[in-house]
């Protein structure tokens, strides 16, 4: 057990309580607590240090928040009830919904929701669809790759996918998926302002350096301040609108409790 010297040693000592070092406005601070903050302790010396100087600082922060809590306006009773009650509010609902099964939100739904607000879904960035690849500039057979890409049928990115397995020092296939310019600029070496203009005007681009040559081909483009295409912009659309499900359901629990305190007499209403 640590052990404990304050500085005013001569101060008067209450009768022992079991496992309590100190007590103040109600509040007791137990040795266990002590024995943890002292652990470290390289002595007897230091950890009455320690100790004291961790008890005056619990102390001190009970004493300065009673101070404050007697003077406080009602003004700031309140705020702080609001405070409260919010946060008791707050975590209710969260469980709430936490235990609650979503309803699927169905593709037509979202594809509705897109259509109606159209002005909420423009790029930020530029993204495209295609392959990107980096491979060796000794690599064989560049030009049939170069071709393969140019066509990127189910066929042609079987080949490319072996050729890549074979020969490519990097690569990523997603003639189905969005990425953006961003994403892809972090693999090429050339600045993002070059890159934009090439994915502006070219579908194959190009790019090497002393080891590699870097190879992007675009089979689909959407440019910043463009629409957002809807299979982009889908999972933002889904969490709005499970967003919205959420706030629907938390309204018609509070009509539930609302109704049921009326049945069951807890909600009294008196006429005028």
């Amino acid at each position: 057990m640590a052990v404990i010297c304050l500085s005013a040693c001569s101060s008067f000592r209450h009768k022992q309580q079991a496992g309590v070092a100190a007590e103040v406005a109600g509040q007791r601070l137990e040795y266990r607590i002590i024995d943890a903050v002292t652990a470290d302790a390289t002595d007897a010396e230091d950890s009455a240090r320690i100790a004291d100087r961790y008890i005056r600082q619990w102390a001190t922060d009970i004493l300065v928040y009673e101070k404050a809590k007697d003077r406080a306006s009602a003004d700031l009773e309140r705020l702080v009830e609001d405070y409260r009650r919010s946060l008791y509010v707050h975590e209710y609902e969260q469980r709430l919904v936490a235990h609650r099964k979503p309803k699927q939100i169905p593709d037509t739904a979202v594809e509705r929701f897109y259509e109606d607000n159209a002005s909420l879904f423009v790029l930020r960035e530029t993204i495209v669809k295609g392959a990107l690849l980096i491979v060796p500039k000794a690599a064989p057979q560049q030009d049939k790759l170069r071709g393969w890409l140019g066509k990127m049928t189910d066929e042609n990115i079987e080949k490319i996918e072996k050729y890549a397995y074979q020969y490519a020092t990097g690569y990523e296939l997603f003639p189905d998926e969005w990425k953006t310019a961003n994403q892809l600029q972090m693999w090429l070496p050339m600045q993002p302002e070059v890159l934009q203009q090439k994915i502006r005007s070219h579908s194959m681009i190009q790019a090497e350096d002393s080891a590699s040559v870097y190879l992007l081909q675009v089979t689909d483009k959407k440019m910043r301040g463009e629409q957002m295409p809807v299979d982009y912009a889908a999972p933002e659309i889904r969490r709005l609108l499970e967003g919205l499900q959420q706030k629907e359901y938390l309204q018609e629990e509070r009509e539930r409790l609302y109704e049921e305190a009326l049945l069951f007499h807890k909600l009294k209403l008196y006429e005028k």
